[in-house]
């Protein structure tokens, strides 16, 4: 079994985002391990266990904005852990409208965890903190 290269885990980060922004449920759910844990900004200091606490922020659903925000993954560092584990770590910068239709960028620093399971590449935790 080959080793996963940097630019293999780093497109892989970047459908994960995509699929966010999209709300894809089912691209996000292909990625993510059932049993995925986190620490985010959502979850107010506590460790977040499985699917379903990031699945109620996809139900919310919503208005499609007039312009699809655009994703870049700033000075992004891979860490090969091995045939079958990684370490991806970035600055999310997310360009974006505000309310009154102002270009806006948001930052937030993202290290996500991935591991291949039965052959395939899953998402398996991550911790998101927005920068002080």
């Amino acid at each position: 079994m080959a080793v996963a290269t940097a630019d293999h885990l780093l497109a892989l980060t970047r459908k994960l985002l995509e699929s966010i922004v999209a709300g894809d449920w089912k691209t996000y759910t292909s990625l993510v391990a059932y049993d995925i844990t986190c620490f985010e900004p959502e979850a107010r200091g506590q460790l977040v266990e499985g699917l379903p606490f990031h699945e109620f922020y996809f139900k919310l659903g919503g208005a499609k904005p007039a312009v699809v925000p655009t994703i870049t993954l700033a000075s992004p560092n891979v860490r090969l852990l091995g045939e079958d584990a990684a370490v991806v770590a970035y600055m999310r910068m997310t360009q974006k409208l505000d309310d009154a239709g102002r270009p806006i960028t948001a930052l937030c620093e993202e290290t996500r965890v991935w591991q291949r399971i039965d052959g395939a590449w899953k998402h398996v935790h991550f911790h998101r903190s927005l920068p002080g």
